[in-house]
């Protein structure tokens, strides 16, 4: 079971909605352990990919900014970014951690500018209509300059969390929406754009 979060609202993610779905025992889905382990495997992939120490982190729908910590603990001098629609995450955690106010399509609106080693989008996409899927993977896609990290489930996959099913997709129709972006996977929901398309051999694409 994998965590997903619907972003069809902003007000409601609130501190209730975080404590419930993040915190609460009976209901996380990930633990902090679980999650150090996904950063440490995403950061290095990408490091991988890389040839070097990831550098700077764009994390989209980033929520309180789970992944900051992490990060940090891994790359002390890492820089990170955070966007999210939240009005409670901006004004908790904003300044603290590096979060803007911003949406998935709404990156350029959120100034947030420059070419990121590692771009994060986790527990976001499925939740995201169809035209604003495609323009926040073009926006992504124009920003990478690495690895992406684009969490994606299909209708096929068993999820948990604030969910709405009929949203999920199949895989085909998310396969073409990355490809149409420019993203190439190399496997575990990690993606490279067109910076380091061709650096991958013909068994790492996934």
């Amino acid at each position: 079971m994998k965590h997903v979060r619907a972003l069809d609202d902003a007000a409601r993610y609130d501190r209730a909605y975080f404590d419930r779905w993040y915190r609460h025992a009976d209901r996380r889905v990930r633990s902090p352990a679980a999650l150090r382990r996904e950063v440490a495997c995403v950061v290095g992939i990408a490091e991988l990919v890389l040839g070097r120490a990831v550098r700077s982190v764009l994390d989209v729908g980033c929520g309180e900014g789970l992944w900051h910590a992490p990060l940090h603990r891994l790359r002390p001098s890492i820089r990170y970014t955070g966007v999210d629609p939240s009005p409670y995450v901006v004004s908790r955690f904003g300044t603290r951690r590096q979060i803007r106010a911003g949406t998935i399509d709404g990156l350029d609106a959120a100034g947030v500018g420059g070419a990121f080693d590692l771009i994060v989008c986790a527990g976001v996409l499925n939740y995201v209509a169809p035209a604003a899927l495609r323009r926040g993977l073009a926006q992504i896609a124009e920003r990478l300059h690495g690895v992406a990290y684009l969490e994606l489930y299909t209708a096929t996959d068993a999820v948990r969390g604030d969910t709405r099913p009929a949203m999920l997709r199949s895989a085909a129709w998310y396969r073409r929406a990355l490809a149409h972006a420019g993203f190439v996977s190399c496997g575990l929901h990690c993606y490279v754009g067109a910076s380091h398309a061709d650096t991958l051999t013909a068994l790492e694409h996934a």
